[in-house]
């Protein structure tokens, strides 16, 4: 019996430290993980970023549209409210 009790014994720790080994072993560090979300994340910010410019300068170029189109309308109603020209001939 003494050897059979040994054996168990020996066997249930033989056992913890394989399931501590693998436990351990199965930790991993996430570093490259992170690195690459993280570089993900900037290219994203950079396209971000380039859209956000590309919107600033289509909307000052509709501003700039927009006041030309101002502009020529006043000269349009100027010239539809001015009396009616004869036609020559």
């Amino acid at each position: 019996m003494f050897t059979t009790k040994q054996h168990r014994t020996m066997t249930r720790t033989l056992g913890v430290a394989l399931v501590a080994a693998l436990g351990l072993a199965g930790c991993k560090t996430y570093d490259t993980e992170f690195a690459t979300i993280n570089s993900r994340l900037d290219q994203l910010d950079t396209k971000v970023q380039g859209a956000a410019q590309s919107a600033d300068a289509a909307n000052q170029s509709a501003q700039q549209a927009n006041q030309r189109l101002d502009s020529i309308e006043s000269r349009v109603q100027a010239l539809e409210a001015a009396p009616k020209r004869k036609p020559r001939g």
